[in-house]
């Protein structure tokens, strides 16, 4: 276990390294100049270039590079230029409202997708199961943005069941977190109905229910055990793809979290608050795909960590 941990951590730096360095590079190839951002259009060419060598803006690449990453040596993420507040400070205060968003979301798809991906394996070849994996299809392709508008118009605005938008109640919390989740969960039952068909199939299965043992009690207690480990690591390549729509999610409900602190610095080429988020994206992702690494095993002795 200690040299398996070494190894990831190992591994998380030199992909953290390699996360920043890419972004680093095309946040300086953007013809975009943050220093006429800050500026503003009236400035003169000597107040731009003023700016632009008090924030280091005019030094090579490389040096620009090697001092952020010996700040990101020293827990520093950055001074936001136009906020001029720390990146570290503006993440911290944005980003439980983006944990809650997240458990939320997953809490929906696991529900969502699990339930009709073992009622679809159960119900197979009948109408409910084409029924279900259209869902599923149709919560795969559908854009984020056009399912919380359609939730929006329908829950908040129509049927006035939830608040519009914002931040703070239970109620505020619900349809963002499903159209989060909605892309999740026809992701998920189609893989539970697959791994669940594939499971049931085995011979242990067979073996179980010879020997008398109800139907239910083969399904929760062998078949869904078995079948849900694909879905475990999903979850953790999931974060990756929650913290990408947490952007336009968080955008069209008022959610403030760091996805729409990312928009707001995107648009105005705030360079360390994107880093600082691209990063802190890049830490979550790698964190829980370890997470679901460690938590399979408990779930399944039989596979080791190696």
């Amino acid at each position: 276990m200690l040299a398996y941990m070494t190894r990831r951590l190992i591994q998380t730096a030199l992909i953290l390294l390699g996360i920043s360095f890419v972004t680093f590079v095309l946040l300086y190839l953007v013809p975009a100049d943050p220093a006429r951002q800050i500026a503003g259009r009236s400035a003169t060419a000597a107040t731009v270039e003023n700016i632009r060598e008090q924030l280091g803006l005019n030094l090579p690449f490389y040096e620009q590079y090697l001092r952020y990453l010996g700040g990101l040596l020293n827990g520093d993420l950055g001074r936001s230029y136009l906020q001029k507040t720390e990146v570290s400070e503006l993440i911290a205060s944005r980003l439980p409202a983006s944990l809650l968003l997240m458990v939320g979301a997953i809490f929906c798809e696991l529900v969502l997708g699990l339930t009709m991906g073992v009622v679809a394996a159960l119900k197979r070849g009948s109408r409910t199961d084409d029924t279900l994996m259209i869902a599923s299809f149709v919560g795969v392709s559908a854009p984020q943005f056009v399912i919380g508008i359609l939730l929006l118009y329908v829950f908040a605005v129509k049927l006035g069941w939830f608040p519009i938008g914002g931040y703070g109640t239970f109620a505020h919390l619900i349809l963002p977190s499903i159209t989060l989740g909605f892309l999740g969960a026809g992701w998920y039952s189609r893989m539970m109905r697959s791994s669940l068909i594939d499971v049931l199939r085995q011979d242990y299965i067979r073996t179980a229910r010879a020997t008398g043992i109800t139907r239910a009690k083969v399904l929760f207690k062998h078949a869904l055990p078995n079948a849900i480990l694909p879905i475990i690591a999903m979850i953790g390549i999931d974060i990756g793809l929650f913290m990408s729509g947490i952007v336009v999610v968080e955008s069209v409900f008022g959610w403030p979290g760091i996805g729409q602190l990312a928009w707001q610095a995107i648009q105005r080429v705030d360079i360390p608050i994107i880093m600082g988020v691209t990063l802190v994206s890049a830490c979550a992702i790698v964190l829980g795909n370890l997470l679901a690494d460690l938590i399979t095993p408990l779930i399944d002795p039989r596979i080791k960590l190696r």
